[in-house]
């Protein structure tokens, strides 16, 4: 009786697993119809929360969401080609003048938040709130922030639905823009140059997954933050530099691995969101479109100083995702390569970076760390 018991409680987590899964499914087919950008992680996001503040059973369930990152992961890191690595090499400087206005753009958006939220959200405590508007103005790694902001006992749901808008607002204002840079410069850029394998092949992928899995328990063995991303992108980044290039990652697992981030996202959206979304969510719009304005303007400036093209320089440094800005710039050919190597080294020093940062910027009594852990 007892094994009966068990297997009868365990299938309303199941049921509520499937039945998620088809709203992300279908979410993410209607947003596909509908031409929307980065469908496969918007609609289920979108859908998903949706049900989530309707009062629907929506679950998520934690080895998905590992198996989204994992293959993010590694579909990122097989973008360090050589070239891409060469580029990065004698871009450094500018590289790093990229990352230091990405965390001081994210740190000055977290006090406009704070600023903003102090009195629509009184039910918050000052720690909970300085959490919530550090890892929500973070440009970079929405699941991440949104992991990290749970562990330092943030509203993880307003964290996401920050990430959530300001990924969108980009991806649909930007195209725009750098269309009518495309039209008045004239940029063309050798689209050989974008990164990464671009097949299938079979046992190549094996050998991917076993590389970038082994990655991934290494990270977690050793108490990394996000083990089963940065595992999987460092690993799959050495392999690349080094030409070791055993298959590419397919769209089709992307789109799977994105449903599966997205739901994570999704679920974490709760009726209660609905009275202080609101104007959460106007403060973050507001914020958003200061960070693309004056990331335009230090994009046009660190093009003057390099010599490169603006419109790439303004794709590299935006306050979006990589994947969103690489394909902005391959389909309108405004340097895929470039984009991708100040995006992706953005990210990771954000990944790394804005944990520890935390404790020593964004928390003013650091005192309180330690007492609360004992």
């Amino acid at each position: 009786m007892g094994v009966v018991a068990k297997v009868f409680s365990a299938l309303p987590y199941f049921f509520q697993i499937s039945l998620t899964l088809l709203v992300a499914l279908a979410s993410a087919l209607l947003c596909q119809w509908l031409r929307t950008p980065i469908p496969w992680m918007l609609g289920p996001l979108l859908g998903v929360a949706a049900c989530s503040i309707a009062g629907a059973p929506t679950r998520s369930s934690g080895y998905l969401r590992n198996v989204g990152q994992w293959v993010i992961g590694a579909a990122l890191g097989l973008y360090f080609t050589a070239e891409v690595g060469q580029l990065v090499i004698s871009l450094w400087w500018a590289i790093v003048l990229g990352i230091l206005w990405a965390l001081a753009l994210g740190y000055g958006f977290g006090l406009w938040l704070q600023y903003r939220s102090a009195t629509d959200l009184p039910v918050m405590s000052p720690q909970s709130l300085r959490a919530t508007t550090y890892f929500a103005s973070a440009i970079g790694g929405a699941s991440e922030m949104t992991l990290l902001a749970d562990r330092n006992k943030a509203r993880s749901d307003l964290v996401a639905a920050s990430h959530s808008l300001r990924l969108v607002l980009v991806v649909v204002c930007l195209p725009f823009g750098m269309q009518w840079f495309q039209s008045q410069w004239g940029l063309q850029v050798n689209s050989s140059l974008l990164p990464g394998p671009r097949l299938l092949e079979w046992p190549g992928i094996f050998y991917l997954a076993l590389a970038t899995g082994a990655g991934a328990l290494f990270m977690n063995a050793i108490k990394r933050n996000n083990p089963w991303f940065m595992g999987p992108l460092l690993v799959a980044m050495g392999l690349t530099l080094f030409g070791v290039q055993w298959t590419a990652i397919t769209p089709e697992m992307s789109n799977l691995a994105q449903l599966f981030i997205g739901i994570s996202l999704g679920v974490r959206f709760k009726r209660d969101f609905v009275r202080t979304a609101p104007k959460w969510l106007w403060s973050v719009a507001l914020g958003t479109l200061g960070m693309m304005l004056a990331s335009v303007m230090f994009g046009w400036a660190l093009a003057w100083s390099t010599g490169l093209h603006p419109a790439t320089l303004i794709l590299g440094t935006s306050p979006g995702g990589i994947a969103e800005m690489a394909i902005t710039a391959k389909v309108l050919e405004l340097g895929a390569p470039v984009v991708t190597a100040f995006q992706v080294c953005r990210l990771i020093a954000v990944l790394l970076i804005v944990a520890p940062l935390y404790r020593w910027v964004a928390v003013p009594d650091r005192d309180e760390l330690p007492k609360q852990a004992t």
